[in-house]
């Protein structure tokens, strides 16, 4: 390490300290002396500068409802820094200060930071479904993730009245994840991104949009392939071993493929110009929720894509080249040979073969018992389970 990078590295902290230690507690202290706003819910998207699917469901139902005051801030904790963060953290900080409902779709220390008075409620409602790769305090011995000391000092969860899962089989691990030792704080509610799943409507109106955008789809069967990203979030980097070349040419009379690469990518591999009648990079322009409506096949990795497609019990392939080193790196929560519903691979070869081979070779039951066991209480009905719950436990 170089000096001048050394003498960053000891701003960026002192600036961290700073702002997570005395900024937002004092200007939470301060905001917070008017009276709580019973009727007032803020919704706080950690990474993004819009709405996410995580939220849109409850979103959309409060402001409809017309009972409620709805206010959303937007943090986009990875794209800014400096003054430009600090700003919509006190923005932030001032809006919840007298709100009675927060809800929150990330792990965030400036959130965790705040010392919420006690007439608030923090609902935590998570962006992905199931429990698979690990994350927050679940990370703490790994690669992946802040240290110990680091989520001991500046947590990332805290203050938490309520999480809703997919299933109860996870109730243990965001215990762990987010530590949290108060039992019942951490309940099967279901995911109300889910219940689109459920809507004839949605779906139809998903699989109109690619067959409109993508016209060179139609008559063809649709693999997705929805990886996660590697490495740390602010260099998040792609997934970049499927060979564009060869599925082209074993598959290309019957099926296309849709790549979405994760959206913390920055820099996506390119498809060749050659394979672009059978290839196409839908990152920027398809949300993942049409996707997995539209697909015939989902091609992941470590990706929380498998809860949510599994609601379809559609064939599943798990491209895991990199499975070694992914165990060192970040972990799972359960064995992942135990736990993916689908082909285990380490080559194009052998997906390919499975893909020719897929109706002796697809084990529908074990996509079902998947399903079963990691997303029972996601069954169309989440959004209206979590809003019952928190407005009658006030």
């Amino acid at each position: 390490m170089t000096v001048l990078s050394f003498i960053k590295s000891v701003i960026r902290r002192i600036s961290k300290v700073l702002l997570l230690d005395f900024e937002i507690p004092l200007l939470y202290r301060v905001s917070s002396r008017k009276a709580i706003n019973e009727n007032k819910v803020v919704f706080i998207e950690v990474r993004h500068n819009y709405i996410t699917d995580s939220f849109s469901l409850l979103y959309d139902r409060l402001i409809n409802d017309g009972e409620h005051e709805v206010k959303a801030c937007f943090l986009r904790n990875v794209e800014l820094r400096g003054m430009a963060y600090r700003k919509r953290v006190y923005e932030m900080v001032k809006e919840i200060a007298d709100a009675k409902y927060i809800f929150i779709n990330d792990g965030c220390n400036a959130v965790a930071a705040v010392p919420l008075r006690k007439e608030s409620r923090l609902i935590q409602t998570w962006h992905a479904c199931g429990a698979f790769k690990k994350f927050g305090c679940s990370t703490a011995k790994l690669k992946f993730g802040e240290s110990s000391l680091e989520q001991r000092l500046h947590p990332n969860y805290k203050n938490i009245s309520l999480v809703s899962v997919s299933a109860p089989d996870v109730v243990w691990a965001y215990e762990e994840a987010m530590n949290i030792q108060q039992k019942g704080v951490v309940k099967p509610l279901g995911v109300s991104r889910t219940d689109v799943f459920y809507d004839s409507e949605f779906i139809n109106s998903a699989k109109a949009e690619v067959a409109e955008k993508y016209p060179k789809t139609k008559g063809k069967k649709l693999i997705l392939y929805a990886p996660t990203y590697r490495g740390r979030v602010a260099e998040a980097a792609p997934a970049d071993k499927l060979d564009i070349k060869q599925f082209y040419e074993r598959l290309g009379g019957e099926y296309v493929l849709l790549i979405k690469q994760h959206p913390l990518v920055k820099k996506r591999p390119p498809v060749p110009e050659e394979y672009s009648d059978f290839a196409f990079d839908v990152a920027d322009s398809v949300s993942i929720d049409s996707l997995l409506c539209a697909a015939d096949i989902c091609i992941t990795d470590y990706s929380s894509v498998i809860f949510e497609y599994s609601i379809f019990e559609k064939p599943m392939i798990f491209f895991v080249y990199d499975i070694e080193d992914y165990y060192d790196w970040r972990g799972f929560y359960f064995s992942f040979d135990e736990l993916a519903p689908g082909l285990k691979a380490k080559t194009n070869e052998e997906m390919l073969d499975y893909i020719e081979h897929l109706d002796e070779r697809f084990d529908k039951q074990a996509v079902k018992d998947f399903r079963n066991r990691f997303m029972s209480a996601c069954d169309g009905k989440s959004t209206e389970r979590i809003l019952s719950y928190i407005f009658s436990n006030k």
